[in-house]
């Protein structure tokens, strides 16, 4: 993604995200960048798709539900107990439709940046794991992860799902079936790669 069209594209997060979120957005990015160098995905495109991941994020949950029917994708009953995960969906089809993104690993970064899934990419990966990680995040644990981050993508991708699942769990709330997937492939990846180490 070429310069120009970061800058567009921070013109419009400004004025569509609270300073906070816009500030997030923009440490989002750095990490993206950086996780990406360390680990071999595109930089440029990791620092685009930081950018951009939380373009809905402040967007009115109606407008954002007219967005997703309007775009063809219709919100499953776990999904419409979950409209903290509404705007990773409207943002993809708001980044497609309306401002001609086509880089479709970005748009998928963006898309499952909030629940994962079983699959992802490298670039997926990193996204998921960025928006976690950046430099503004002070929750509970906050270091664990940043710490797993350096070891291994998939380290920080088990503990990150763990944390968010048992927090879900914890308060009743549904779980979005890519979540419980991308869990169930992680876990599987590292028990594997334990047991080639041991060998």
């Amino acid at each position: 993604m070429d310069t120009q069209r970061n800058e567009e594209f921070i013109s419009e997060i400004k004025k569509r995200l609270t300073p906070y979120r816009f500030y997030h957005s923009l440490n989002v990015a750095e990490e993206a960048k950086r996780l990406a160098l360390k680990y071999g995905a595109d930089p440029d495109k990791a620092f685009t798709a930081g950018l951009i991941h939380d373009i809905m994020k402040d967007t009115d949950k109606a407008e954002q539900k007219r967005i997703i029917e309007q775009g063809g994708h219709t919100l499953t009953p776990t999904e419409l107990e979950s409209p903290k995960t509404w705007h990773a969906v409207s943002g993809e089809i708001f980044l497609r439709n309306e401002l001609n993104v086509t880089d479709e690993e970005i748009l998928s970064a963006v898309r499952y940046h909030t629940t994962a899934k079983a699959g992802m990419t490298l670039l997926e990966k990193v996204l998921y794991i960025a928006d976690y990680t950046s430099a503004e995040r002070d929750y509970d644990d906050v270091d664990v992860i940043r710490a797993k981050a350096e070891q291994s993508l998939e380290d920080a991708m088990l503990y990150g799902l763990q944390y968010t699942i048992g927090e879900m769990v914890k308060e009743g709330r549904p779980v979005h079936p890519d979540s419980i997937h991308a869990y169930n492939e992680v876990a599987v990846f590292i028990k594997k790669r334990g047991k080639e180490q041991k060998c």
